[in-house]
């Protein structure tokens, strides 16, 4: 693979020049170019697309969400960074919708060049470029609409708590990630990861929580009837029982607070790939649905025939574009296969791999059945997790069983 070309835009010649310097140093693993106006930088779009850009947001003309909304248009491949001195709401709602990443002014060359590099790992995720642009594209996770509702009549109330919003937001997916991309953003100055909906919901305030709803419009809900065989409300309904399980058994095996938190979200958000494809791909999932049917096959090898992929990758594609935690991504991308993930000890990825294992499980009487073809028994021993991993079951009343389809 060829050097990473990055495009650095501010209309301020002294910005630029402080970033060459600064740079200087990754030269040979970046081709980077600089634009004072985002006229020039679409010009040099137009002679080579980039794969990552990085503006700054008050420029005259064209400013930086304008920027970024025809970037994200004409080139959606390519990764999009905010880099301004400026955190306040207003500009955060500006480009909501087309920034994967923010980054604050003054930002040190360690910290940019660490997003750079995760965006090209990024790429190495999905390798049909098509998939890549039409999965770049989403502004947004589509919400199911009873959950919708819900979160739109508790924000309509004259006295509601951040608590009660967070336990709302929580049932949702999209609203979820959204979120949690917004909140570890580094507009918002914090110096740890955030996988709790309700501190997320707490950090950014009910009028950023409104604003993001009810003004800007970035969630929007999706018509499940679109794809025959897609079952949305069921989906979101497994998504939560994993999280459950993935909290339950990190809890149990001595997780700290902050990891049973990254479990459960990584849990909640394991199968956000399928959302994205019944989104952005409804043509192709539709067909993925058919043949699944038909079939006695994991849906993801079905997937991988028809799209080069699967929504496990896809889903850590968009949610690593979106900065959230690289356990998280880690987790979402690797849950059908923990082992090949490159986790050397008990974390997300282990909570839960084991987790979506007993949410595709049979209910035989008081019996529920782990088919032995979803869970990967020699990642769990690996990790020193065996023991701990039967105990954990049996108090719960899981058995292991022969099996040969795997799970969905």
């Amino acid at each position: 693979m060829g050097k990473k070309r990055i495009l650095f835009v501010d209309d301020e010649a002294g910005i630029l020049d402080g970033l060459k310097r600064m740079l200087r140093k990754f030269h040979n693993a970046w081709e980077m170019e600089f634009a004072l106006s985002g006229k020039e930088a679409l010009k040099r779009f137009e002679e080579a697309p980039f794969d990552v850009i990085v503006t700054d947001m008050r420029m005259p003309g064209m400013d930086g969400a304008e920027l970024l909304k025809e970037v994200a248009e004409r080139y959606p491949e390519t990764i999009r960074i905010v880099l301004s001195g400026y955190s306040d709401l207003d500009t955060v709602m500006r480009v909501v919708t087309t920034a994967h990443r923010y980054l604050p002014k003054p930002c040190d060359a360690e910290t940019l060049k660490n997003l750079i590099e995760q965006a090209g790992v990024l790429r190495r995720t999905i390798h049909d470029e098509r998939v890549r642009r039409i999965v770049s594209r989403l502004e947004s996770i589509p919400s199911v609409p009873s959950v919708y509702a819900r979160v739109v009549e508790v924000l309509q109330k004259s006295q509601v708590s951040l608590q009660e919003i967070g336990k709302v937001i929580s049932e949702d997916i999209g609203m979820t990630a959204k979120i949690l991309q917004l909140v570890n953003s580094a507009f918002f100055g914090l110096r740890r990861e955030v996988t709790s909906v309700s501190q997320a919901v707490s950090l950014l305030g009910l009028e950023t929580i409104r604003a993001l709803v009810l003004m800007v419009g970035i969630f929007k809900t999706f018509n499940p009837k679109r794809i025959p065989g897609f079952d949305m409300e069921g989906l979101r309904a497994h998504m939560l029982r994993v999280a459950k399980y993935a909290a339950d058994f990190a809890v149990f095996s001595g997780a700290s607070k902050m990891e049973g938190d990254a479990s459960y979200l990584s849990g909640l958000l394991h199968d956000v790939g399928k959302l994205v494809l019944a989104t952005a791909m409804p043509g192709e999932l539709s067909e993925i649905m058919r043949r699944f049917q038909g079939e006695s096959r994991p849906l993801f090898e079905i997937e991988r025939e028809i799209l080069g992929t699967t929504h496990a990758e896809i889903g850590a594609y968009l949610m690593g574009a979106w900065g959230l935690p690289d356990g998280v991504v880690s987790a979402i991308a690797f849950h059908h296969c923990p082992s090949q993930g490159g986790e050397t000890r008990p974390g997300p990825l282990l909570f839960t791999h084991v987790a979506n294992a007993l949410a595709h499980a049979r209910i035989e009487g008081e019996r529920v059945e782990i088919n032995a073809m979803d869970m990967d028994q020699s990642y769990i021993e690996a990790l020193g997790m065996k023991e701990r991993f039967t105990t954990w079951k049996e108090e719960r009343g899981i058995f292991l069983v022969k099996g040969d389809q795997g799970e969905a």
